[in-house]
């Protein structure tokens, strides 16, 4: 169990809540959360947004009873922690794009830190896609050399993916494979963080699984970070 210090409405349905928790979470893991005994059946996998050795801050959108009941935790309540679970993004170096859309953009701010935690040399831009209202702008300043958003359009006309060494991904499937398919024949490594549905976060009930060039993969286990070209590869080849 993790005890709430802090769940903060940052606009009309997304929150962010602090937990405490001692960890040593990577960037791109996340968490099985939970904050109820029996209904929903399941828990919710959310993405690490920060985190230090002893709590985890995770950033969340209300769009359903889970993460409804989430969004009325008060300081001091008790959630139902499980993890870390997942493989974390690359250490890629030089010239970066972060690409995230609505709660995709989650795993971006902590993925930053680290990135010039790792090499303070890398230049490092973030891409941030709303539907009908920017979040957290001012806060992704603090680890981005430039930070570009794009509400209710398409993040991905801003990007020209020739200008980077390095593509991190997270957001709706639609989105992640037309960068994919702008980024496929330039020098940028590309990776995706998948968003699949999830129940049990190990590996053991096959809900998340996702076809890959190598054949089936769980999300929550061998993912949620894949090549991008190992999600959207030519099936007809």
């Amino acid at each position: 169990m993790g005890k709430v210090l802090e769940n903060k409405k940052v606009s009309k349905d997304f929150f962010l809540m602090k937990v405490e928790q001692k960890n040593q979470a990577l960037m791109g893991q996340f968490y099985m959360l939970r904050a109820w005994e029996q209904y929903p059946v399941l828990s919710r996998p959310v993405s690490i947004y920060d985190r230090d050795d002893n709590t985890v801050t995770f950033l969340y959108k209300a769009v359903g009873k889970g993460t409804e009941i989430f969004s009325r935790l008060k300081k001091d309540d008790e959630i139902k922690i499980d993890g870390p679970y997942g493989n974390t993004f690359p250490y890629v170096e030089g010239r970066i794009a972060l690409v995230g859309g609505g709660v995709g953009i989650a795993p971006l701010f902590y993925t930053a830190k680290e990135l010039k935690k790792q090499n303070p040399e890398s230049n490092i831009t973030i891409y941030l896609g709303f539907s009908d209202e920017a979040v957290l702008t001012e806060e992704f300043k603090t680890v981005g050399d430039r930070i570009i958003t794009n509400v209710g359009g398409f993040i991905t006309d801003e990007i020209n993916p020739e200008e980077y060494d390095a593509i991190l991904t997270c957001g709706p499937l639609p989105m992640m494979r037309v960068l994919y398919e702008k980024g496929k024949d330039t020098k940028a490594e590309i990776y995706v963080s998948m968003e699949n549905r999830m129940a049990c976060g190990v590996g053991a009930c096959l809900v998340c699984t996702c076809k890959t060039a190598s054949g089936n993969k769980k999300v929550c286990k061998d993912g949620p970070v894949f090549p991008a070209k190992e999600v959207f590869y030519d099936e007809s080849k």
